[in-house]
């Protein structure tokens, strides 16, 4: 009967930690992140043992205690929450073991290229961009926060305000041009 659940629902027969490695993370090397993603992954892994986790467990020990668990929604989707959350807990907690945060507020002054620094750039048509490079976990493109280990990052680290740099892209090498460094978020 377990497999035919498993099977009902799409459920993998083990407990795979999928997200501890997915191809993007470095297999080796430190784990630099800044003061503020630190703190935001420490504030999400709270939340998941303080708040979200106790409401699904109290939601699953109510749809077991409802009789048949194997057309019970909630308790199927109750469980299936609950492994989500650990495997998320499990890879917060060994991406935290791992941390090295690195304050850009040490860097101000610096007009060199450095991890935590705000970047502006204008492509080969003049357009302007924005962005700060981060730690793998703190990634955002939508937000202007771009990976250390991403091929635009690795040409503009140690470069200085003024230069010209170039890079291989998904469409191409490309050059840009560094039009200013700051450490500071700008307004």
């Amino acid at each position: 009967m377990k497999e035919f659940i498993k099977d009902f629902v799409k459920e993998p027969d083990h407990d795979d930690d999928e997200e501890l490695n997915p191809s993007t993370l470095p297999t080796k090397g430190p784990n630099y992140i800044t003061p503020e993603g630190f703190e935001r992954l420490k504030n999400e892994m709270e939340w998941l043992i303080r708040e979200e986790r106790p409401k699904v467990v109290e939601t699953v020990a109510w749809a077991a205690s409802n009789g048949d668990r194997s057309e019970n929604g909630d308790y199927i989707y109750g469980k299936r929450r609950l492994r989500e959350i650990d495997r998320r807990l499990r890879f917060i907690t060994k991406r935290l073991e791992i941390a090295q945060v690195v304050d850009p507020q040490l860097q101000l002054g610096n007009d060199q290229i450095f991890f935590g620094a705000y970047v502006l750039i204008a492509d080969e048509q003049g357009i302007e961009q924005r962005f700060q490079i981060v730690g793998i976990d703190e990634t955002n493109p939508s937000q202007g926060k771009i990976s250390w280990i991403s091929p635009i990052a690795k040409a503009l680290l140690k470069a200085r305000e003024g230069d010209r740099v170039s890079f291989m892209s998904p469409s191409g090498r490309r050059e840009i041009d560094i039009l200013e460094v700051s450490y500071v978020k700008p307004d």
